[in-house]
Parts: C-alpha cells; sequence; structure tokens
C-alpha cells in the first residue's frame, strides 16, 4: 500500500477490501483525493454519506427529542418548575459522563432562573448510582424535582420512597431489564420500549437532548416573549467531553457532537475545562 511493504514491526499494510468504483465516486464527487475516497468506502461511507461524515452538523443529525420515550414527560414537568421557580435537584454519577451532564443540567436551570442543589457521590464511600440519603437531603432543601443524570434506570427502591417527597426525572444510558422505575419519566434510549435507534450516545447527549425539548416546550408556552432564549450550543464541549470519555463510537450523531463540541472547547470558555487543557 502506497509502497510501503511493511511496517517498522514488519507487519504488512493491506488495505480493507472496498469496492473501488464507489471510493473513485466519492473522490469525484466531493474532490478529494482517490486515496481519502478509497479509505472512506473501506469504511462502509457512501457516496450519499460521505459529506455528513467528514463535516458533521447537528442540523443533519440531531432528532426530535420526541423520539426518545417519557422525553416529553420530562420536558414537560422541567417546564412546570422553571415556570414556577422550583428548586430542583441534581444527582450526578461520579465518572466524567456524569459530572459532564450534571454540570450541563444545573447550568442550563440556573440559567432559566431555578434555584439547584446538586450531589455527585463519592465513589468509595457511596458507591454506584442514586441513594436515598443524597436525594433525600436535596428534596429536605426545597428541591421538588429531583434529575438523576448517568444513573437511576434501575432505581427502584432508591425511588420509592422519595414519592412523597419530589418528582423523579432520570436521563440515562444504561442498559435496561425489565419495567424502568414508577417515576415522572426515565429517558434512556435503551429502555427496552424505546424505539430511537440512539442507542450508543452517552447521558450528556441524552440530557443535552433533554435540555432542547426543556426549551422547545418553553419557548412554546411563551415563556421567551420577553427574555432571551439561552444557547445551548454553548454546552457541546461537556457533550463532545463526555461523549470521548465515556468511549462512545464516532459515528453518527456523537461525530456531529464531538466535531461541533471541540469548537466550543477551543474557545475555552468554560474554566474547568480551560484548566484540564
Amino acid at each position: 500500500m502506497l509502497g510501503v511493504e511493511k511496517s517498522l514491526t514488519g507487519r504488512r499494510w493491506v488495505f480493507r477490501a472496498a469496492e473501488e468504483r464507489v471510493g473513485m465516486g466519492i473522490a469525484q464527487a466531493l474532490g478529494l483525493p482517490e486515496l481519502v475516497g478509497r479509505l472512506l468506502a473501506a469504511r462502509g461511507i457512501s457516496a450519499e454519506q460521505a459529506t455528513d461524515f467528514l463535516d458533521p452538523t447537528l442540523r443533519a443529525m440531531l432528532p426530535d427529542p420526541s423520539c426518545l420515550v417519557d422525553m416529553d414527560r420530562a420536558a414537560a414537568r422541567l417546564a412546570d418548575a422553571v415556570q414556577a421557580g422550583e428548586c430542583v435537584g441534581v444527582f450526578g454519577d461520579y465518572d466524567v459522563d456524569g459530572a459532564c451532564s450534571a454540570a450541563m443540567m444545573v447550568s442550563v436551570l440556573r440559567g432559566l432562573g431555578c434555584d439547584v442543589h446538586y450531589h455527585v457521590p463519592d465513589r468509595i464511600l457511596e458507591g454506584y448510582g442514586p441513594n436515598v440519603n443524597a436525594l433525600r437531603a436535596m428534596a429536605e432543601r426545597g428541591a421538588k424535582v429531583l434529575i438523576c443524570v448517568d444513573c437511576g434506570t434501575t432505581g427502584h427502591e432508591v425511588f420509592a420512597p422519595l414519592h412523597n417527597l419530589a418528582d423523579v426525572i432520570v436521563f440515562d444510558h444504561h442498559k435496561a431489564e425489565g419495567l424502568p422505575p414508577k417515576i415522572v419519566a426515565t429517558v434512556n434510549p435503551n429502555r427496552l420500549d424505546c424505539s430511537s435507534g440512539l442507542n450508543n450516545i452517552c447521558a450528556t447527549a441524552v440530557a443535552f437532548i433533554g435540555c432542547i425539548a426543556l426549551v422547545r416546550a418553553l419557548r412554546q408556552r411563551g415563556f421567551f416573549v420577553n427574555r432571551a432564549e439561552p444557547d445551548l450550543r454553548d454546552m457541546l464541549d461537556l457533550v463532545a467531553l463526555a461523549t470521548i470519555c465515556d468511549v462512545m463510537p464516532l459515528t453518527g450523531l456523537n461525530r456531529a457532537f464531538v466535531t461541533q463540541g471541540l469548537r466550543v472547547m477551543g474557545r475555552r470558555a468554560r474554566p474547568g475545562i480551560a484548566a484540564l487543557l
């Protein structure tokens, strides 16, 4: 390949099997080198898909939030909370995906005028997933809605004691078995009854789509008549970081999230990410 017979370690370089005509067609249609066209074809990218693969945009790939089961219920309850100025509690997992989704929900809800408490559990002392003590503590501090991000899909026993204290909403992506908890909404593309096809996105991406649904619901209620809408694109640095650190496949919607998110990240507007950079 390209005149190279073997690598430094002695391994042979061999092209993936691909239809050469497809590769040449991609190269000619997009004005690319033939080698790039052949590599795209070898990855199973068609001529119709090549443009979005090379320059993925959310405009082209972002789905209707309503395709996710329970999303409309979640957005409606959160819109009620925003309009009523209710206090909200956010519980996030302790990994990068959980921290990013929690930071995003806190930022968006505070920007919309809510008083927001949050809790990220100690990995050693509290372990994975929501726990009654932390959720109850936020409810006792006034939270009328409790949002669990990157966890909670199997939280039946944890949520049961909270029914009379606060409404619970989950934004998650972990595999689910059986019925979801009896709460206001469990938004998870890996629910057994969800046919959204978004099985390979991280929890922060699910929460981001949830924020889009929330802003849409508020817009329909006339909430932004006398105030500016939040620019949710500013949250894409968190979505990109979580997508990469949770090792999601960089195809389809994830590819758009990361491409656009890296551009936002490059502005270094978020102190935490600027410090990491």
